[in-house]
């Protein structure tokens, strides 16, 4: 069953049931007052009999019958009997319908009494006066009262049906109208394949629900988008980047081999093969690497991270790699609030991503030092890593963040071409942008995290 349908038929239910609520009450509040009305008119009938009979000796019975149908309504198989001390009937009436002793017994002892027998309503009331105690009792069939509740039952029913109608079709077209959006969303993930995850599903305009799938859907194409060309991309390179040192490794020993020489070219060949030994190392370390960001791109787990530990943390191991003081640290005013030096991330995982920045700029730096500036305020956190190389051209800063590309050409500083592209997929994993800034002589990479701001509740 589809939700549309589903929903009309909650709708249906919740509306029909307090609609059938409303109904009866008004069916028991109307019987209600047709008993009580019904009751009522008997009363007037008692009572004007027991004014009727301080006249009696002056009185005929037929006088009191005439009286009454003069100014009362006849009811149905109407029937009034007056009892007197000795529970007789003072009047004797054209009809067999009498009360047992014990009624009137009861009538006398409470003053008033009604009640039903049979298809009857009865009122007893008792009276006195300077003649002695009497019981006036009145009854007559309530045949309007019934055709009346009779007529009200079929107007509900009918009213309950073509309402419960009604709101079944009108829950449909409302729900149908809440969820048009979701038959948009259908209607692009259909579309959408392993090959077009650059697609995102379009916005709607309401802050709702359905606003917060669809970023949440959005998000989730961005993480496979990710995803999938991180594992293109080791697929595409891995073969490339592993058989060239290889093939340069075999290629000097089969000419090591083709015959006997002496120890200076052994050295030399042994010092080239070392040479795309640690070259071949260092790519599988970096595919490795590529395969464990693949691998927790999309399940990493966010913790708060303190910005300015971890780079402390950084500054201790190039210390001890490239000695004290080779990586010097720039710390601007820093924020009091400890949230403010925070972000959401994975620890290891930006780790990682600053150390690549650190070892990449040592590499075009040597032998110089290179200098990491750390800013934090209430609007970001902005880290840039500084060095005193070559610089780069403003063709291959387009071109940095690609995978396996590589600056230098003639591969004179060892690298793999991997180490920025894993960089810039982490940053961008938690919600940074990483940037590169190069003016002639010297670069700096410049990651920065937005914080947001959460405005104040009124």
């Amino acid at each position: 069953m589809k939700i549309k349908t589903r929903l009309s038929l909650y709708f249906t239910l919740i509306s029909s049931g307090a609609l059938l609520l409303v109904l009866v009450a008004v069916y028991v509040a109307v019987f209600s007052f047709f008993t009580a009305d019904f009751y009522n008119r008997l009363t007037d009938r008692t009572n004007l009999a027991s004014q009727l009979y301080l006249k009696a000796d002056e009185l005929a019975a037929d006088t009191i019958i005439q009286l009454q149908q003069k100014y009362l309504d006849k009811l149905p198989e109407e029937v009034i009997r007056i009892y007197d001390r000795n529970n007789l009937s003072a009047f004797k009436m054209n009809h067999n319908i009498y009360w047992t002793k014990a009624i009137i017994e009861q009538v006398r002892r409470e003053g008033y009494l009604e009640y039903e027998e049979g298809n009857r309503k009865v009122v007893g009331k008792s009276y006195k006066d300077n003649q002695g105690e009497f019981v006036i009792l009145a009854s007559a069939v309530d045949e309007n009262s019934q055709r009346r509740m009779l007529m009200l039952s079929k107007i509900t029913v009918v009213l309950f049906v073509i309402f419960g109608t009604g709101l079944f079709f009108a829950g449909r077209m409302f729900a149908q109208k809440a969820l048009s959006p979701v038959d948009k969303i259908i209607t692009q993930i259909r579309s959408i394949r392993s090959s077009n995850l650059h697609l995102r599903v379009s916005q709607v305009k309401s802050k709702d629900e359905i606003a917060e799938l669809i970023d949440n859907f959005n998000r989730l194409l961005a993480h496979l988008q990710n995803a999938f060309e991180l594992q293109q991309t080791f697929v595409a390179n891995a073969s490339h980047e592993l058989r060239t040192p290889l093939t340069s490794i075999m290629g000097e020993v089969e000419v090591a081999l083709e015959k006997n020489r002496d120890s200076a070219e052994y050295k030399r060949i042994l010092s080239s093969i070392a040479n795309d030994g640690a070259r071949l190392q260092e790519t599988i370390t970096s595919l490795m690497e590529l395969a464990q960001v693949d691998l927790n791109y999309t399940q990493a787990k966010l913790t708060s991270v303190r910005v300015d530990e971890l780079i402390w943390e950084l500054e201790e191991q190039w210390s001890s790699r490239k000695g004290p003081g080779m990586l010097k640290i720039q710390l601007a005013s820093l924020p009091e609030d400890e949230e403010l030096l925070t972000i959401p991330a994975n620890k290891q995982m930006l780790y990682i991503a600053l150390n690549n920045i650190i070892d990449n700029a040592f590499k075009y730096s040597e032998p110089y030092p290179v200098t990491l500036s750390f800013e934090a305020t209430a609007a970001h956190i902005k880290i840039s890593v500084s060095d005193k190389g070559p610089g780069i051209s403003k063709e291959n800063a387009g071109k940095i963040f690609q995978p396996f590309f590589r600056a230098n050409k003639d591969r004179s500083i060892a690298g793999s071409g991997i180490g920025l592209y894993i960089t810039s997929k982490i940053i961008e994993l938690f919600k940074g942008t990483i940037s590169v800034e190069s003016e002639g002589k010297g670069s700096a990479f410049v990651v920065e995290f937005i914080k947001t701001i959460t405005l104040p509740k009124f």
